[in-house]
């Protein structure tokens, strides 16, 4: 059994996309447009089989301005400690936030974390 996919809501589905697309290599599918229900999607594919489910709807607009229970983050493993911080790097020089700076935890990951446009933490990992 493995993870189909992750589901975000964004108010800006161009923006979330390319930046997954851009940063992490995911391919997107045609824009899925529900009028009647003020409802689009995008499904962005990674290799490996994950994909994430990016949806907008016109009556969901309220966004958290600290973490809550539920929902904390989700990781993409990119490959080295090298790959780690060079990507890392790459995203602060383009403006995003860098929530951790790559470290060793003690769970033994070398990870850092970013957050996406929308304020989403992802980790990156080795």
């Amino acid at each position: 059994m493995h993870i189909s996919h992750i589901a975000l809501w964004t108010d800006n589905l161009e923006r979330l996309k390319d930046f997954y697309v851009k940063y992490f290599g995911g391919t997107s599918n045609q824009k899925y447009i529900n009028a009647a229900k003020g409802f689009e999607s995008y499904f962005i594919s990674f290799e490996g089989g994950c994909s994430l489910e990016l949806m907008k709807r016109t009556d969901i607009t309220f966004r958290p301005k600290q973490e809550t229970l539920g929902y904390c983050h989700f990781a993409f493993k990119v490959g080295s400690h090298e790959k780690v911080i060079a990507l890392t790097n790459l995203l602060a020089q383009e403006g995003y936030t860098v929530a951790g700076l790559p470290r060793l935890t003690g769970d033994g990951y070398f990870e850092s974390v970013i957050l996406d446009p929308d304020g989403n933490r992802v980790e990156l990992v080795a």
